[in-house]
């Protein structure tokens, strides 16, 4: 393990920028999420099918397309804010259809007729959509939600493949220099993607017993 604890350094810099990726683009892709969800369930036709589309095409396209797109493209097209930025930009529309659709899946569980009630008294559809449905929908679907953001944590590993130092990155670093400790490097990377997956996975199981409870 002399490999890992010398170039510890190292994996702490990709570790901090992996959560650096995770915290903005889970971010990013939660408030993306939700304008996306309450836009597949707009009384406006056009919203919907917007949405729709994007949902679709985002969804079903390889995440590594995406973040190609991302650092070559918009630096093609005279974006080029830098490849971490560009990284979470690629991660952040590539996660909201999930976020999207694990909210929607939320909406659809909450009863008619608190909708219904809402309109009934006179709020409006976002009024409706803001203060009745989302906040009962969201409390529903946070372990769902937890899920989407642990395949997140997960996914940040492909951003290493361009040009962004995170822990694929401090992997590969450490691996040219000690290419004779290749299994104990490996080992290290996973303990650290673990550190975060298994804390989300606990979170995301208390958080489930506290809604079980609280309907």
């Amino acid at each position: 393990m002399d490999a890992v604890i010398e170039n510890l350094p190292v994996f702490l810099e990709g570790f901090k920028n992996t959560l650096g990726l995770l915290l903005l683009s889970g971010t990013g892709a939660l408030v993306l999420g939700i304008i996306i969800a309450a836009m597949r369930i707009s009384p406006v036709a056009s919203l919907r099918g917007f949405a729709t589309v994007y949902t679709e095409i985002v969804r079903n396209t390889p995440l590594t397309l995406v973040l190609f797109f991302c650092a070559f493209i918009l630096p093609y097209l005279q974006f080029s804010p830098g490849y971490f930025v560009l990284a979470m930009i690629g991660l952040t529309a590539y996660t909201s259809p999930f976020v999207a659709e694990a909210l929607r899946s939320g909406v659809n569980g909450v009863h008619v007729g608190q909708a219904e009630a809402a309109r009934s008294v006179g709020l409006t559809f976002t009024q409706t959509l803001s203060f009745v449905v989302m906040p009962q929908a969201v409390r529903m679907v946070i372990p769902p939600l937890i899920n989407v953001f642990i395949a997140l944590t997960k996914n940040t590993s492909v951003a290493g493949a361009f040009f962004v130092f995170e822990l694929f990155g401090a992997a590969r670093k450490v691996t040219n220099e000690r290419g004779d400790e290749v299994l104990a490097i490996l080992l290290a990377v996973a303990a650290f993607y673990l550190l975060v997956t298994i804390s989300l996975g606990v979170i995301a199981a208390r958080v489930e017993k506290k809604v079980a409870v609280l309907r």
